[in-house]
């Protein structure tokens, strides 16, 4: 049985999509370009970036797209002065706070929205540090505890969607550092890991003969780029294995 459609209005056209779709899967079907940061397509919306955000008649408050549900007859804006305003702002309190140089889907919407982070130093930070919002949010784990009393795995998949940089690997992040990070120079490998029978796709970053991270294609059937402590960082004895003794 085919499923309901909800009619409605994006930038002055009509839409029609299935009921139960998103505003953004609206927008998608259009071809609107809306923002996102802390959206994936296999994860549950949480609504914490705030930069899907448009405007719908009738509401008050803009709402994120990525979870409010089209409705019958909806009036949608995606770029209007308060919506463009909202998203400027985010993303400068973003790059004022956090290194964005690594985050190349994000340099785009900067220029487009002409942002200015550097307006927002530290003599501004204390505006809107206030009880972990702003800018002293903080990573952190569920209660605030140590990592190792937490619920983590390790399992690395929170730097794999990380949008901004700010959760990096490790040796990413050193050569990074010493400008040794080349992305023109290294190549991807795809293999399967071998550590189990379930046969999770691997991505293998490489540069000058040597692995630097692993990552797992979001569009896999059987990861969506997900991968265990194992399959993310499990592969450096390939790397240190004992040199081939010579036949005497």
């Amino acid at each position: 049985m085919s499923r309901r459609t909800v009619q409605l209005q994006i930038d002055g056209a009509e839409a029609s999509v299935p009921e139960g779709a998103t505003v953004l899967d609206a927008c998608k079907e259009r071809g609107l370009p809306v923002p996102t940061l802390c959206y994936l397509g296999t994860l549950h919306p949480v609504n914490v970036c705030r930069l899907c955000v448009v405007e719908v008649d009738g509401s008050r408050a803009l709402v994120p797209a990525c979870s409010r549900k089209a409705e019958p007859g909806m009036v949608v804006h995606t770029q209007s002065e308060r919506v463009r305003h909202s998203r400027k702002m985010v993303l400068e309190f973003l790059g004022s706070s956090v290194d964005l140089s690594t985050a190349r889907d994000l340099a785009p919407l900067l220029s487009e929205y002409g942002c200015r982070p550097d307006r927002y130093g530290a003599a501004a930070s204390s505006v809107t540090a206030v009880a972990g919002r702003g800018f002293s949010a903080r990573i952190s784990t569920e209660m605030d505890v140590p990592l190792p009393g937490s619920a983590c795995v390790y399992c690395g998949n929170c730097i794999a969607v990380c949008p901004t940089g700010a959760l990096m690997d490790r040796i990413e992040y050193d050569k990074r550092r010493e400008g040794s990070w080349d992305e023109a120079r290294q190549k991807q490998v795809t293999t399967i890991c071998g550590y189990c029978g379930v046969g999770c796709s691997l991505s293998l970053h490489v540069q000058d003969n040597q692995i630097l991270k692993v990552s797992s294609p979001f569009e896999h059937d059987v990861t969506l780029g997900n991968l265990c402590i194992k399959g993310r960082f499990g592969w450096r004895y390939v790397q240190e294995r004992p040199p081939t003794e010579e036949p005497g």
